[in-house]
């Protein structure tokens, strides 16, 4: 119960302040006129005045409430370092215990994990938040218990009460990491680019770990480790080059010492594009013919390409007696094309080229060279190569992954994917042509084979090697694919494509088996017929496997922690084994089936949780300071728990403080006047009576 004096005046407070004001105007007057009854007029005055304002006596019925303290506790992944979370839940539990024992004291808890999205410990926002929840009138003070790594240091709370934090860690913690400071997000194949790196000590750093070069391993999409040392602290750059086409994983790292916090990050992941800077391919037509420019308007669509077309128009055996002089054509540079310059070119296309002396054998089997040292040949047979000036019977034919028989078959048939062809990329899921093609071969062919315009003649091919990813009549090989040392080779036994390009009966998937052949001749990394890859997307991993061999596959997942998992690919379609699954942790994960390896980084391959790790009292500082409060490690023991009062330091050796805030709600208010109306004028008239008499005294 709680009592206190409230007004309720009858006029306006500025009518009230004037009345007053004149009441001691005429009291001054009185007073220099020497009036004997002046101050008993004033008097008089004084007390209508007080009447008019209506004073009460207003008493409260109070419930005290309780003081709150939240307790923040930082459960990220940060603290899961060491004996981090040891120290966490002891240090819990005893603050519990201790508010416990406080009277009228409550305690709040909040658990922060890690942000969502890699966006770190956020342990200020869930102190603002658990603030806006509570009356600010009853919060006496704010605990957190962390390694002080937070990532929302933006936020400022506006504390009524002190903020104290309890550090995780130890004063003797130290450790080391590795940042990547510069990469570029393309690169251009066989083109040097380089990424800018350095080496950070954090913490207590040993005395034999200090200024010393530290090994570094640096490894492309798994494959071979290339390690040099480099110096802690200071910048460098790694130069780099680019083997392939699409997505490069660039994996950097460094050994875990001993004593050092983590090595979660030691390494570092990049994910570099590989671009061609010109895709550069030679075509050379043998001889015009109605499908000549299939192969040209190809290529000359693609931007990315470099075509140089030569068609040989005019053969040496040629003798019609035309002056040279008068030919509006040009000499066949052999020797540039096929000796000096032959390595520039990505793939090399013959369309039904003969043997007829252009080409002399040391070029053609400078052109055998050029495949087996990782160039790239098309063969598109015609007649020619039936006959004999075929290429098979110069130095290319030693690579050349089939023989001619001689034979030439002029009869009518619809080109089929073969078994082994609808498991391989450049083949897999050709869709149908532009309309039907009823009541031709093709019986017993896919659905969109069954609607395949048909071609005309074809050679036929004995002893094929490689890969015979399409057929002709009767099964023979049409299309047939081989690497051959570094370098890759292909026969097309059918100079009939074009027709499917003329929409012949129907038509066909003529531009897009070219344009696959054609990226499969170069390499292209989607089209690779034996292979491993996973694409990160959030917290999800999709693993895919390609391969030309049937039977169940899994795949082995390595965590970022060192877990493993084994996972089922089931076949999703032919020649592709495809499962999605979801992974709690960020960071590097290595993929292996014990034949094909991949590194993927999911998020980055340092978490943020993880790019510092020694227990600092800098990020928040703001906060803490001016609320009075401060910092215990909790190496040192879990402080006690004390109330201090408003505006004194809340912490001090083997202690902390909150404020108790006095909060209290009402529960009843009775308001009665000072004195009744009826006393106001009886002490009025009184007093202006009594100055009456007194004046009139002589």
């Amino acid at each position: 119960m709680s009592g206190q004096i409230v007004l309720d005046p009858l006029l306006p407070w500025p009518v009230l302040w004037g009345l007053a004001g004149l009441a001691l105007a005429a009291l001054a007057f009185g007073l220099w006129r020497g009036l004997r009854g002046a101050w008993l007029r004033a008097l008089a005055a004084a007390a209508l005045i007080a009447a008019i304002a209506q004073p009460s006596l207003q008493s409260e019925t109070r419930r005290a409430q309780s003081d709150i303290v939240l307790l923040v506790v930082d459960e990220t992944s940060s603290q899961s370092i060491g004996d981090r979370a040891a120290q966490t839940q002891e240090a819990v539990a005893r603050i519990e215990e201790r508010i416990a024992a406080l009277p009228g004291t409550e305690l709040r808890k909040i658990v922060v994990a890690d942000g969502a999205q890699d966006r770190g410990s956020l342990v200020l926002g869930a102190l603002d938040q658990a603030l806006a929840e509570e009356p600010r009138a009853r919060v006496a003070g704010a605990i957190l218990v962390t390694d002080g790594q937070i990532h929302d240091a933006e936020i400022r709370p506006a504390m009524p009460a002190p903020v104290n934090v309890l550090l995780t860690g130890r004063r003797s913690d130290w450790d080391r990491r590795i940042l990547l400071r510069n990469a570029p997000a393309f690169g251009i194949i066989g083109e040097p680019l380089s990424l800018t790196v350095e080496i950070e000590d954090q913490g207590a750093v040993p005395a034999d770990q200090a200024d010393r070069p530290v090994p570094v391993t640096i490894v492309v999409d798994g494959g071979q480790a290339h390690s040099f040392r480099a110096p802690v602290g200071v910048p460098f750059d790694i130069p780099l080059r680019l083997d392939h086409g699409g997505q490069n994983v660039v994996q950097l790292s460094i050994p875990a010492e001993a004593g050092e916090l983590t090595d979660r990050n030691n390494a570092a992941v990049v994910q570099i594009n590989g671009v061609r800077d010109r895709l550069r391919v030679l075509l050379v037509s043998g001889e015009p013919y109605a499908g000549e420019r299939t192969w040209r308007n190809l290529l000359k669509s693609d931007s990315a390409v470099d075509l140089v077309h030569f068609t040989i128009l005019r053969p040496p055996e040629k003798q019609d007696g035309v002056p040279v002089s008068e030919l509006s054509l040009i000499a066949f540079p052999t020797r540039e094309l096929f000796v000096e310059k032959i390595d520039e070119f990505d793939l090399i296309i013959f369309d039904r080229y003969r043997l007829r002396g252009i080409l002399p054998a040391p070029y053609l089997d400078n052109i055998r060279d050029y495949v087996t040292k990782g160039g790239a040949v098309l063969v598109a047979a015609g007649p020619e190569f039936a006959s004999a000036e075929s290429l098979f019977y110069s130095g290319l034919g030693d690579v050349l992954p089939g023989r001619p028989t001689s034979r030439l078959l002029e009869q009518g048939f619809v080109p089929r994917v073969s078994e082994l062809g609808r498991r391989h990329p450049v083949t897999a899921g050709l869709k149908a042509g532009s309309g039907p093609a009823a009541g031709r071969e093709g019986a017993g062919a896919a659905p969109a084979e069954a609607e395949w315009g048909r071609w005309l003649r074809m050679v036929e091919i004995a002893e094929p090697r490689g890969q015979v990813v399409m057929e002709g009549p009767e099964g023979r090989p049409l299309l047939i694919l081989d690497r051959v040392g570094e370098g890759r080779i292909a026969l097309l036994a059918s100079d009939e494509a074009w027709l499917w390009g003329r929409g012949f009966e129907g038509g066909g998937p003529q531009l897009e088996l070219l344009r696959r052949l054609a990226h499969w001749m170069m390499k292209e990394p989607e089209l690779e017929e034996e292979a491993l890859t996973a694409e990160a997307r959030g917290q999800t991993l999709t693993v895919t496997r390609r391969s030309l061999t049937e039977g169940a596959r899994e795949v082995t997942i390595t965590a970022p922690d060192g877990s493993e998992q084994v996972v089922q690919l089931p076949e999703v379609a032919p020649g592709r084994f495809s499962a999605t699954v979801t992974e709690p942790l960020m960071g590097l994960y290595r993929l292996s089936d014990g034949e094909l390896d991949r590194v993927v980084a999911l998020g980055p391959a340092a978490p943020r949780e993880f790019e510092e790790t020694i227990a600092t009292e800098a990020k928040l500082a703001p906060v803490v300071t001016p609320s009075r409060g401060g910092f215990a490690r909790l190496e040192d023991g879990v402080p006690a728990v004390r109330q201090v009062r408003e505006g004194r330091p809340a912490i001090g050796r083997g202690w902390i403080g909150i404020t108790p805030r006095n909060a209290y709600q009402t529960l009843d208010i009775r308001i009665a006047p000072l004195l009744p109306a009826w006393a106001f004028l009886l002490l009025v008239a009184g007093l202006a009576v009594a100055a009456w008499i007194h004046e009139g005294r002589r």
